[in-house]
């Protein structure tokens, strides 16, 4: 069977793991003199994290979830305003922010241009009524794995600038965007004032995201995790697989990328379902909306053939690539999409 339902399916290898037994542990929740717990491998893990983000200070959180849901509640009041697109993973999955029964933050929204990158027009106008924060999402989960420039990102921060709002992005495919654009991490996260990573997708850790911004941005960060039950006792044993990840999976994103786009090159030919129009990262949509089975029905096919993938959106299927997946894998995932499509 061949999964492409998420690349959070990365498994650990046994180098990863073997990390966790010479790693220092302490207490994370219990803080110095100097504001940071006594576990030194998530401290290490925080350094490194800001160092490649850019950022003064970075904030172990478990997952990326908890790791935005903390940047909303830390740049923001009940009842403020946060300028977002109701497509972002942030809105339209996680959404604890913008619930009544928690921080009862007001979405209001921006739409995505045709290059499915934030419109720099729109955000002024939205921004001249003011808002205590702007989100971005770099990749775009639901537009199929799809960049911010540098130069997009630009502008935005210009803007944020000119009407003093504070710009978090949600980085959890972070890296994927920065292998795919050729440039640094920290070039993309220098335009935002907040940024979140994840290292349990692509670059293969099980577990945990990192919060990333300035030392006092941080330091409150700390504060509103620990209110949501993040703060770890000897939580080095996550640390320490993130640490290599970072040093050794990196690189290797850029064969996830040009795996969906191998993919994608071999779905030319489809008739009945369409093709996102430019392939990015490791992800690829299908959009069903003309097709004769519904997204659902066609992942019970794909599934009888051989394919696990997920229905996504109303009329769309996604197909994730990640560590694991072959070329092998990658062709008869193609294969078996095609065959389908003579179905629809």
């Amino acid at each position: 069977m061949i999964d492409l339902r998420s690349d959070t399916l990365t498994m650990p290898d046994e180098e990863m793991l073997k990390s966790i037994l010479s790693a220092p542990l302490g207490d994370d929740g219990r803080l110095g003199p100097d504001g940071r717990g006594e576990d030194a491998t998530i401290n290490r893990l925080e350094d490194m994290a800001a160092e490649i983000t850019g950022k003064e200070a970075a904030l172990l959180c478990c997952s990326g979830t908890m790791g935005n849901q903390v940047a909303l509640m830390t740049w923001c009041n009940p009842g403020d305003k946060v300028i977002i697109d109701e497509l972002q993973h942030l809105y339209r999955s996680e959404k604890t922010a913008f619930d009544d029964r928690f921080t009862r933050l007001r979405p209001v929204f921006y739409h995505l241009d045709k290059d499915c990158m934030p419109d720099p027009e729109e955000l002024e106008s939205l921004m001249k009524e003011g808002a205590s924060l702007l989100c971005v999402e770099n990749t775009h989960n639901f537009t199929g794995g799809i960049c911010t420039t540098p130069e997009r990102m630009a502008e935005i921060r210009t803007l944020a600038d000119r009407w003093h709002v504070p710009v978090h992005m949600d980085g959890a495919r972070l890296f994927n965007a920065a292998a795919f654009l050729g440039v640094p991490v920290k070039e993309l996260c220098q335009y935002a004032d907040s940024v979140m990573f994840c290292v349990s997708k692509g670059l293969a850790a099980p577990v945990g995201s990192l919060l990333c911004g300035s030392r006092e941005f941080i330091r409150k960060a700390k504060g509103v995790r620990k209110l949501l039950g993040g703060a770890l006792r000897q939580g080095g044993i996550i640390a320490a697989p993130a640490i290599y990840a970072l040093e050794h999976n990196v690189d290797r994103l850029k064969e996830d990328n040009e795996n969906a786009a191998i993919c994608a090159a071999h779905m030319a030919g489809l008739k009945n379902i369409h093709l996102q129009d430019h392939v990015q990262t490791n992800i690829l949509m299908l959009d069903l909306k003309d097709a004769a089975l519904s997204p659902e029905a066609f992942c019970e096919r794909a599934k009888e053939e051989g394919l696990l993938i997920r229905p996504i959106l109303d009329t769309s299927v996604r197909l994730v690539f990640y560590k694991g997946i072959t070329r092998e894998d990658v062709v008869k995932a193609a294969e078996i999409v095609c065959r389908l499509d003579e179905e629809c």
